[in-house]
């Protein structure tokens, strides 16, 4: 692992680091806020994953979450969104597919499937890195994120619930299978067989039958993705047939930005913590 840069913030650090990946096949790079309780035992982790065109640098500079985080004793984990470098294969005038829009899966089909494994990236590789680190308490761990990224937290958590104490979502796109701007980059990840797509929606696992404790969904009203994209009423029928207690919070006048994202931070973050702690 590499240190990229470090910096003193609400009596923690907020660090970048890179490294090889073996699931990417490239150099990978992720943002740390290690809080200023890890100096004396490890700390819980949340991750956060991140939408449609962001690297890990779009939350730590406009997430806010730093001083709550600082407050409650919380590591937050950034990773990328998809591998990069100039032999990843990628559209470059497609924004929905390709680097930056990894959709936190592991793709089938050739050229993609030799570096796009974010699912294997995000579940394995890189929390055996931070483990191995940072002073984590990997016994408490929970998982959120942003539209691609509220996706990436939904279908992981509900692949992996023994895994997470808490799960939870901003504007999160709840069923890519059908969704104009995932439908196109699951069917290039995953090939024409729609059944292998229900792996990575969190509306499909949920009516395959996985299970995860409860969730808590923010939604801007206001949001331009709302009726195409995104569709969080999806998730709140299937959420009701299954008896998975589910917060849906559709926030009046709000749209897909960072101005909605750090407006409800504190919020997340509070819910997450109160989660780890018992």
């Amino acid at each position: 692992m590499k240190t990229i840069s470090t910096a003193k913030s609400h009596g923690g650090v907020q660090g970048v680091y890179s490294h090889a990946s073996e699931a990417c096949a490239c150099d990978m790079t992720f943002a740390v806020f290690v809080p200023p309780q890890a100096q004396n035992g490890p700390c819980p982790v949340v991750w956060y994953l991140s939408g449609l065109t962001c690297t890990h640098q779009n939350v730590m500079d406009k997430g806010e979450y730093r001083r709550l985080a600082a407050e409650l004793g919380l590591i937050v984990v950034c990773p990328d969104t998809s591998p990069r470098g100039e032999s990843i294969p990628d559209e470059k005038d497609n924004w929905q597919f390709g680097c930056g829009a990894g959709f936190y899966l592991d793709a089938t089909q050739a050229p993609f499937s030799a570096n796009y494994r974010m699912y294997s990236y995000i579940t394995e590789e890189l929390p055996a890195l931070i483990a191995k680190e940072f002073p984590a308490d990997m016994t408490r761990q929970a998982i959120f994120g942003h539209s691609m990224g509220g996706h990436g937290a939904l279908t992981i958590a509900l692949k992996n619930p023994e895994r997470f104490r808490s799960c939870s979502a901003f504007a999160p796109i709840t069923r890519p299978m059908v969704a104009g701007w995932s439908k196109p980059a699951f069917e290039k990840y995953l090939g024409s067989d729609e059944a292998t797509w229900r792996a990575y929606d969190a509306v499909a696992l949920i009516e395959d039958g996985r299970r995860f404790s409860e969730f808590l969904v923010d939604q801007g009203s206001a949001d331009g993705f709302l009726e195409d994209g995104l569709r969080p009423w999806l998730l709140e029928e299937v959420c009701r047939s299954a008896d998975i207690p589910l917060e849906l919070n559709m926030r009046e006048g709000y749209d897909h930005s960072y101005f909605f994202i750090s407006t409800f931070m504190d919020d997340h973050l509070r819910w997450h913590a109160e989660r780890l702690a018992r």
